[in-house]
């Protein structure tokens, strides 16, 4: 039973051109403290409806509410939103002229308009959080794959975020530097952090994860907890997805 939703969406729906529904009336509520998997085969709408959430992209109907802020055209709410929603791209997106240190201060500097003493205190903190405090001086293409998410992670986490959301984050990583990534989220969830993340990690979203999402052709399948979801799902096409992956 819910009891301190942090996000709610009702009736989320995202049409593309040609008339695709990539999100189909889809409602949710996810408690503070949550770490909620979302998986589902390509296609299920699962990287949308996070791109939803912070405003990336637009719906087309529907509702969502961020600690009790609409997500709506108020500018002044859509800030808000961005700066209490952290998301991490399968892609890393940093800034290649510019020094790790700099790439995690930006937006304390542009945004937030924190004094430089603090934002490199917080920039150190947080390297030495995900574990390449000595990365600091380092451009990210002299960094490898997991260690340039890492970075990411580092830079979304700067805005002192309360939920932050992984799109799909070790995706592109070479699997021998899957792990480092993981271990980082795992420290994440432990401390408390509201996360939502799109995994294709089976692993560690029965580990971490508090509850599952199962999304299929825009809509949410099955919602329960991870140990259930895995051991005995409840709907047909979720054994199905399981059976060919697990």
């Amino acid at each position: 039973m819910k009891t301190n939703p942090i996000i709610t969406v009702s009736g989320l729906t995202k049409i593309y051109d040609g008339g695709f529904a990539a999100l189909n009336n889809v409602s949710v509520s996810i408690d503070k403290g949550e770490v909620v998997s979302i998986i589902g085969p390509s296609g299920a709408g699962k990287s949308t409806f996070l791109r939803c959430l912070n405003g990336l992209e637009e719906r087309d109907r529907g509702q969502i509410s961020i600690d009790g802020v609409p997500l709506d055209h108020n500018r002044k709410h859509r800030l808000e939103i961005r700066t209490e929603v952290g998301m991490v791209f399968q892609s890393f997106n940093l800034f290649p002229h510019m020094k790790v240190r700099d790439n995690i201060t930006l937006a304390l500097r542009r945004v937030k308009r924190i004094q430089p003493s603090r934002c490199l205190a917080i920039a150190n903190e947080l390297l030495e959080k995900v574990g390449i405090p000595e990365k600091a001086d380092s451009f990210p293409q002299n960094l490898s794959g997991g260690q340039q998410q890492r970075v990411a992670i580092a830079r979304a986490l700067a805005m002192n975020p309360k939920i932050m959301l992984f799109d799909e984050a070790t995706s592109a990583l070479d699997p021998e530097m899957i792990s480092e990534v993981l271990d980082v989220m795992k420290d994440l969830a432990t401390e408390g952090m509201t996360m939502l993340v799109v995994t294709h990690e089976m692993g560690f979203a029965r580990e971490v994860s508090n509850r599952i999402l199962f999304m299929d052709n825009g809509e949410i399948v099955e919602d329960c907890d991870a140990e259930r979801f895995f051991s005995n799902p409840e709907e047909s096409r979720s054994k199905q997805f399981l059976s060919k992956i697990l």
